[in-house]
């Protein structure tokens, strides 16, 4: 037998009785052949048990077949269940993905990109992230890219996202016809495109219900659980009543939940709460939380179909999510 770690392609030839370019086309799936030489391949693969050198063939082709996939907070139930997506959405294919967390920072977010492409990535699929559209503009002159979860004006066609504005104004605005018109908001960082959207949909349904903005009822959180307790300690000692809550997302959500139950206010009894991504514990909390749903793993699987169809060569369209 001949040692695994010496097997190559023209062992599986011999084996095979077929030529080596039969093999290499069986391996990459780039042309038909016969179906008895495509099982005679297969076969031999089988036997000898081979393992391709994906650096090798690599070098060979100048690829790496790697997908690079930034995220910004590595155990964020949102971000790693877009990442689970996107995992099952190159399962199957000659790519794998490569992960990297930006921590919600810019210069970490640089420097993630930088390593994963001196690593000689194919593709690059960003989750989230502050890179401004003239980075991204540079990004995608050196690789195909994708950004998911964010929307960026000038960068549309290669952004994948649900519309933050218009979800946390339906959000809003459900709380209204409930008759609430003390509406606080907890919002994500000033400095993160997805929060700014998220706070302008929350004043937009309270400008439409003719309902004057209190800044004191506005709090500003991280998208952390954390953020979300702070954020009812603050609201509370403010002095200023409130009957329901809009967070920024569902971690801060369930934070606020916690605040509220530690000072003995119950939900939805004496405020109303919302959330936004639609976590899957929001489905457990008592009662289940009222949330805008964001569909995070249908969101990874569409990321991997488009940066796929980049890949090689396909113009597709997002598909409706």
């Amino acid at each position: 037998m001949i040692p695994k770690e010496t097997i190559t392609i023209s062992d599986i030839a011999r084996m095979a009785d077929v030529s080596i370019s039969t093999v290499s086309r069986v391996l990459r799936g780039t042309t038909n052949v016969s179906e008895s030489k495509y099982n005679a391949v297969l076969a031999a693969v089988a036997e000898l048990d081979y393992q391709p050198n994906i650096f090798a063939r690599g070098l060979a082709s100048g690829q790496s077949m790697a997908v690079g996939v930034l995220t910004q907070n590595f155990g964020s139930p949102f971000f790693d269940a877009i990442m689970q997506g996107v995992v099952r959405g190159l399962q199957g294919t000659s790519y794998f993905p490569v992960f990297a967390d930006g921590q919600w920072q810019l210069e970490m977010e640089r420097e993630a990109i930088q390593r994963m492409l001196q690593r000689k990535i194919d593709g690059l699929i960003i989750l989230g992230g502050f890179l401004e559209a003239e980075e991204l503009y540079q990004l995608a002159d050196q690789i195909p890219i994708l950004v998911v979860a964010r929307q960026i004006a000038d960068f549309r066609e290669t952004c994948l996202c649900v519309d933050n504005v218009e979800a946390s104004y339906k959000a809003t605005r459900h709380l209204i016809e409930l008759g609430h018109r003390r509406i606080a908001h907890i919002s994500g960082r000033p400095d993160q495109p997805n929060a700014i959207d998220r706070k302008q949909g929350y004043l937009q349904a309270l400008a439409e219900a003719g309902i004057d903005p209190i800044s004191a009822l506005i709090v500003e959180g991280n998208f952390r659980r954390s953020s979300g307790v702070l954020a009812i300690d603050k609201l509370l000692s403010s002095g200023v009543s409130f009957s329901a809550i809009f967070a920024a997302n569902d971690q801060m959500a369930f934070g606020a939940r916690l605040g509220l139950y530690r000072r003995g206010i119950r939900v939805p009894e004496e405020v109303s709460l919302v959330g936004f991504d639609d976590e899957t514990a929001a489905a457990y909390m008592i009662p289940p939380l009222t949330t805008i749903r964001q569909p995070a793993v249908e969101l990874g699987l569409e990321a991997a179909r488009l940066i796929l169809g980049r890949l090689t060569g396909q113009q597709l369209s997002p598909s409706q999510l």
